[in-house]
């Protein structure tokens, strides 16, 4: 067999191929990828002439990768992976963060935190910007580990192989419940006092569902363990789900600053507890930027906004 030429295979192409890989559909592939549906799948079939292999099966409902396709494919991603990192390790060596860093955000703090930092963090960094990406906890971290995404900002729950996290912050807890509730009148409300039935929780995916889970359990609260619990899609949700009188849940301090209490239905109150949780800004330990990561931490931590707390070793144990 004759050595193929390299000069015909170009990244943009297999990162084309790889985007309809996963999501089943090239016009959805080519929003993703800042290009019309007819250029990218011009693109994605110049590509299957130049491998000679016909990468996917193309029904009338959805496209699927053939079997050599799959293969293929997963190459591709791991030559995307690397090309990334080559780009990383470039930057790296201008000694601080420049060009576009991909930020993975969970909903329960995006909205509510970035706006208030974003700012005052990027005007000392020139030359950085950020493009970002809400998602939730499990997504952010898949998106972390196969390079799509750059740094991540979440709630910490436990140390994973191959992620740096670095501390950023404490963010508390409030009880919310609807006005008139017996909780809503109480000042020294602490998570062993809460009751069996009627706590709210986000839908699973949401890493503050765990949490507030794992904090009732930490103290012995029976909430961790009843089956009458309702669920709510988002933290919006949640709050107009509580205002309705449905129930009682936690929410995360920056959630609640400066926020309605939609027409005072919504009574919010701090808990004797220490609960909080921890967020941090993650990264990959093999990535070589990990130092210029670790001065955005800094000034992340040097932006902490109204309502939550610099983090202390001992508040979370």
């Amino acid at each position: 067999m004759l050595p193929m030429n390299l000069a015909g295979l170009s990244l943009r192409d297999l990162e084309y191929a790889v985007a309809v890989s996963e999501l089943r559909h090239f016009g959805r592939a080519a929003e993703q990828c800042g290009v019309s549906q007819p250029a990218l799948s011009e693109q994605v079939r110049k590509l299957e002439d130049l491998l000679g292999v016909t990468l996917f099966d193309r029904g009338n409902r959805q496209v699927r990768p053939t079997e050599q396709g799959e293969a293929i494919l997963s190459q591709a991603r791991g030559i995307l992976q690397q090309a990334r990192l080559l780009l990383e390790m470039a930057q790296s060596q201008q000694g601080s963060l420049t060009g576009t860093l991909r930020l993975g955000v969970i909903p329960t703090l995006g909205p509510y935190y970035l706006p208030s930092v974003l700012r005052s963090v990027l005007g000392r960094l020139p030359g950085l910007s950020l493009q970002i990406e809400e998602l939730k906890t499990g997504d952010l971290l898949d998106a972390l580990r196969v390079g799509k995404l750059d740094i991540g900002l979440l709630a910490w729950l436990s140390p994973m192989d191959g992620i740096v996290a670095e501390p950023i912050l404490d963010e508390p807890f409030l009880l919310a419940c609807p006005t008139g509730h017996p909780l809503a009148f109480r000042r020294d409300v602490n998570l062993d006092a809460l009751p069996v039935d009627g706590l709210l929780l986000l839908e699973e995916g949401h890493c503050l569902r765990d949490q507030a889970l794992s904090l009732c359990a930490r103290q012995g609260s029976r909430t961790a363990h009843t089956q009458k619990q309702r669920f709510a899609c988002s933290l919006e949700m949640l709050r107009h789900m509580i205002a309705a009188g449905e129930g009682y849940s936690l929410l995360p301090a920056l959630a609640a600053r400066g926020r309605e209490d939609l027409h005072g239905l919504l009574s919010l109150s701090p808990l004797t507890d220490s609960a909080a949780r921890r967020i941090c800004l993650i990264w990959r330990g093999s990535d070589p930027r990990g130092d210029g990561y670790g001065r955005l931490a800094g000034l992340l931590r040097d932006n902490i906004p109204e309502g939550a707390l610099p983090v202390m070793p001992d508040r979370l144990k």
